[in-house]
């Protein structure tokens, strides 16, 4: 991890294409800007966690309700 001390006002350049900019400083609270091409998907890090923990639930679901119909289909043929 790259660790810098910056100013307001003051960025960094990522890959030559993305830019973080600090816009503020309020107490304890930073506000950043980030400037980056559209092909490049800029996400906040715990909305992204969010969401791999319910696609992982989602997944999850899946499998227990394919057990299910497995179930299912298994009485379907002894009944």
């Amino acid at each position: 991890m790259l660790i810098l001390t910056r100013k307001l006002e003051q960025g960094i350049v990522i890959d030559g294409q993305v830019v973080v900019r600090i816009l503020a400083i309020e107490g304890e609270r930073i506000k950043i800007g980030v400037e980056a091409p559209r092909a490049i998907s800029v996400l906040r890090e715990e909305l992204l966690r969010e969401v791999a923990d319910q696609n992982q639930a989602a997944a999850s679901n899946v499998h227990e309700h394919a057990g299910i119909a497995q179930a299912l289909r298994y009485l379907g043929r002894t009944a």
